[in-house]
């Protein structure tokens, strides 16, 4: 059961300690892989975060495990190019994928992505759910509407999470997250679950926790 299941305040607010405990535990840095050859065994269930180049992965990962510096935070756009995967606690798996579509183009988001990343989302059998993160301050750019067409024709579930809500405007925060439901609505392999967060303020941190927490292991 996730929050959208939730029937009262009850039973969300029970899903959010569940989420808290869980990132509570220890996330540590295992594994890093530039080739599908050399990806982990498939062990935990996991979920992978990717969006475009500076979209706040980094700054994602590291709100929702309470550790400053547990993810690099880069400031060269499209640095990271390779998979990163960190064990949170013997019972979830997190992947900070690499940063596509820094050229804002559609063809830019296949070009990252050929290879390694479409193999690994392709035929990753412990990937439960993939993280597309929209950046809350600007309209959606064409490379991440090509994410969403990859997704989908991987067959792999995702769920859009709008990142840096502190830094947008009221107004344009309200239009961004209705943009963001039409997306989520427009592909058969997003969560209907729309999540709007700010690594800086930790606005949507435990709802996101929430959510994860119902992927790991008991």
């Amino acid at each position: 059961m996730g929050l959208l299941e939730a029937r009262d305040d009850e039973e969300r607010a029970a899903l959010v300690e569940t989420g808290r405990l869980l990132f509570a535990q220890s996330c540590e840095f295992f594994f890093a892989a530039q080739r599908i050859d050399q990806l982990p065994p498939p062990g935990l269930p996991e979920v992978a975060l990717c969006g475009r180049s500076n979209v706040g992965k980094s700054s994602l990962i590291n709100a929702l495990v309470g550790h400053n510096a547990l993810a690099r935070v880069s400031h060269t756009p499209g640095r990271t190019k390779q998979l990163n995967f960190f064990n949170l606690g013997d019972r979830l798996g997190l992947v900070d994928m690499p940063g596509y579509g820094y050229a804002q183009a559609a063809k830019a988001v296949k070009e990252d992505w050929q290879g390694l990343m479409f193999d690994f989302l392709r035929g990753r059998p412990t990937l439960r759910r993939v993280l597309l993160l929209l950046d809350a301050r600007i309209e959606t750019k064409a490379s991440d509407e090509a994410a969403m067409g990859l997704l989908n024709e991987a067959a792999v579930g995702f769920q859009i999470v709008l990142t840096k809500a502190d830094d947008a405007k009221p107004y344009w925060l309200k239009e961004r997250q209705a943009q963001a439901q039409a997306l989520a609505r427009k592909h058969t392999a997003a969560h209907p679950l729309v999540i709007t967060t700010s690594s800086e303020k930790g606005t949507g941190i435990a709802d996101l926790r929430a959510e994860l927490a119902t992927l790991a292991l008991p």
